[in-house]
């Protein structure tokens, strides 16, 4: 059996119906998997490279988690900032990691442009990273796991109140500790594990796993440095 199939799409900014491929369940099962959920995978197909769907006639690029509609406005912003430039294209079949690299860009700024949720884009910024991690580009990648630890911080603003999230909490406490914020990942962690009203055990193991790696970091005598804001941004980041 091959691991990618087709399926139909219809492009909710021109509505144009496309082609494009996923990966079967059976070839998604990960070998193993990073603190923040990086998977690996045994098969030559990485499930990762397919989460990006991209329209060929207008470039339009999301997720399956990503918005279901675009209002006339959020076409017009789109169609101003990327669709007037793009030259028709087809990502529908194989991917390799440049091309993956390349939709999830494309879906960053198709994201950006229709202002998505916080949600959303975080995810993207985060893949983005795994796709440098794989790649061993360990500056890159923690440009963009920066990016997203300052998305994840805003969806906790503006959702974590009302979702109580342990597991977005615990992602936060996480690539602060990737990006060597320990002290504030201490913070996010002791919050997990202190905060009687979560029960996601998973989550509080975790937590208590990394807890316990940071302390091993500082007695290897890592300092704790403090939040940069330098300023940076993805907004401008190209396809």
């Amino acid at each position: 059996m091959e691991p990618l199939y087709q399926t139909k799409m219809n492009c909710i900014c021109c509505e144009n119906i496309f082609t494009t491929s996923r990966v079967r369940p059976s070839f998604k099962k990960a070998v193993s998997i990073d603190s923040d959920f990086c998977g690996y995978y045994q098969s030559e197909v990485n499930p990762d490279y397919y989460v990006v769907r991209v329209c060929p006639t207008c470039g339009f690029a999301t997720t399956e988690n990503g918005i279901g509609r675009l209002t006339d406005r959020q076409k017009k912003n789109y169609h101003e900032q990327i669709g007037s430039r793009w030259n028709p294209c087809n990502y529908g079949g194989e991917r390799n990691a440049a091309t993956a690299m390349r939709v999830y860009k494309l879906a960053l700024l198709s994201a950006q442009a229709v202002d998505e949720k916080p949600r959303v884009i975080a995810g993207i910024l985060h893949h983005i990273a795994w796709l440098y991690r794989y790649e061993a580009n360990q500056q890159e990648e923690q440009r963009f796991l920066r990016f997203a630890l300052q998305a994840y911080i805003k969806v906790y603003e503006e959702e974590g109140t009302q979702l109580n999230n342990a597991k977005l909490m615990y992602i936060i406490g996480e690539l602060n500790r990737r990006t060597g914020e320990l002290s504030e990942a201490v913070k996010w962690f002791s919050r997990i594990v202190s905060d009687k009203r979560i029960v996601d055990a998973a989550m509080i193991r975790r937590s208590r796993e990394q807890w316990q790696l940071i302390r091993e970091q500082l007695n290897e005598g890592q300092p704790v440095t403090s939040n940069d804001a330098s300023g940076d941004s993805p907004v401008q980041t190209t396809a």
